[in-house]
């Protein structure tokens, strides 16, 4: 079943986040990753999270496709570029639904 991965982020390091960006599109690939979007802050509407600049949402095959991609020990240089190169990171797993049925059933 295929998950979301919400990412939320400042840049901390600009070089660091580059150098994280321009290896991760072929690695998330590779392990069963698809980046669905990305964005820049624009505005808080509503809610009472801190906003952070940069929004990407990658879809991921399966939940072991992601934790293949974040648990990969040959990948551990490439995380350190992103954590180095970010501050203030969400990262946060969803599940995919093809509507709102599932959430809305009474127990």
């Amino acid at each position: 079943m295929a998950v979301y991965a919400l990412n939320l982020f400042d840049i901390a390091d600009r070089d660091e986040y580059l150098a994280y960006s321009k290896r991760s599109p072929a690695e998330v690939a590779e392990h069963g990753g698809r980046v669905v979007a990305l964005g820049r802050f624009q505005e808080s509407v509503t809610g009472d999270i801190a906003p952070r600049t940069v929004l990407i949402l990658v879809e991921w095959e399966s939940r072991e496709a992601f934790d293949s991609y974040r648990d990969d020990p040959e990948l551990a240089d490439l995380h350190a570029h992103r954590e180095n190169g970010s501050s203030s990171y969400i990262w946060h797993l969803f599940d995919r639904l093809d509507d709102l049925r599932p959430l809305l059933k009474l127990n």
